[in-house]
């Protein structure tokens, strides 16, 4: 099967909220009534290759950001989950994702 990946390239995200604890009591029993389970704290962006992973970490870097995790295989993920995550200049954990070989 073929995945059109022309629209958005949001893999999963984080929303930063002043008052955590309300908004977990706010939105787990919500996203729970449609079968949506709390995941990840932070934005990944789906990309076509795992040279498109290495791309966004060498720009990340050199536009300021901080390394957290250079590009990779995580099979703590999946066997195929090949990313990079760094700190954009206001803290904000990104990250370049390829669920491919």
């Amino acid at each position: 099967m073929t995945v059109d990946r022309s629209g958005s390239r949001i893999d999963h995200l984080n929303v930063a909220v002043p008052d955590l604890a309300a908004a977990v009591a706010f939105y787990e029993p919500v996203l729970a009534a449609i079968g949506i389970a709390k995941m990840l704290e932070h934005l990944a962006f789906t990309v076509d290759t795992r040279e498109d992973v290495e791309t966004f970490y060498r720009a990340a870097l050199a536009g300021g950001a901080t390394p957290l995790r250079e590009p990779a295989v995580h099979p703590e993920y999946h066997d195929d989950y090949y990313g990079a995550f760094v700190l954009d200049p206001h803290g904000i954990n990104l990250e370049a994702v390829c669920h491919r070989l």
